[in-house]
């Protein structure tokens, strides 16, 4: 069975809800003996609600957002209406983001207690926000706050805005998510770690579908750029 029949299922679940928060029980329940398959459809079903929430951050989903999912996600046509189920049904949800967002940061953590699946959440809705050609406000807040609900710190979620958002000069220090005052002993640790965790059978591992591999690629190659700056600075 596919993911997307599998989302299909989560889909059928929560079709009576009345409340977005109830995709983390539905998913937590379906898919409790399998941490493998849980994993892959929480992250699934995170990208696809939130993205659906942050389109009503800046009023509008344009086709570059909609290329820039499915630069994530390769959905059968077989498929899109589960899909598409899911996301109107996050898109129509009155109830706010915030308390999915919660839900879905417990449940993620539960089979990720490092976290880094929920970073991975952030990056792929950066990536669809950008898609436009703009950053605006309300994507901007919308991010912030689902990384606050999310524990990411502060200084991750600059390394995140740093990679993805061409700011005029990018701060190597910032991409990497360190201080600019940290030894470089500390600094190599650290891009060590980043090029541990970003490898692709990590990815996997974590439930990324392979789709994501691609874009993970470009953010090893602007880590490793930023690594390489500071390196020479410190020579």
């Amino acid at each position: 069975m596919s993911i997307w029949n599998t989302l299909g299922e989560v889909a059928a679940w929560v079709s009576r809800a009345t409340h977005l928060s109830e995709l983390a029980e539905a998913v937590r329940t379906l898919f409790a003996g399998d941490p493998a398959l849980r994993r892959k459809v929480a992250f699934s079903v995170a990208m696809i609600a939130l993205s659906a929430k942050m389109a009503k951050a800046d009023g509008v989903v344009t086709q570059d957002e909609v290329r820039a999912f499915q630069q994530i996600f390769a959905i059968p046509a077989s498929e899109t209406r589960n899909v598409a189920r899911l996301y109107d049904l996050a898109k129509q949800d009155v109830a706010g983001f915030e308390a999915y967002a919660q839900r879905m940061a417990r449940l993620c953590r539960e089979d990720n207690p490092d976290g880094l699946l929920l970073e991975d959440v952030l990056d792929g809705l950066f990536h669809i926000a950008k898609a436009d050609g703009l950053f605006h406000d309300g994507e901007n807040g919308f991010l912030r706050r689902v990384a606050e609900i999310f524990e990411v710190s502060e200084l991750r979620y600059e390394a995140l805005l740093a990679r993805h958002i061409d700011m005029g000069s990018t701060d190597p220090w910032r991409v990497l998510g360190v201080e600019r005052d940290l030894p470089f002993v500390e600094v190599r640790r650290h891009y060590r770690q980043l090029v541990a965790a970003n490898h692709p059978d990590r990815l996997i591992a974590r439930g990324l579908p392979e789709e994501f591999i691609a874009i993970a690629t470009s953010r090893l190659a602007a880590i490793n750029s930023a690594f390489e700056t500071i390196e020479r600075a410190a020579a």
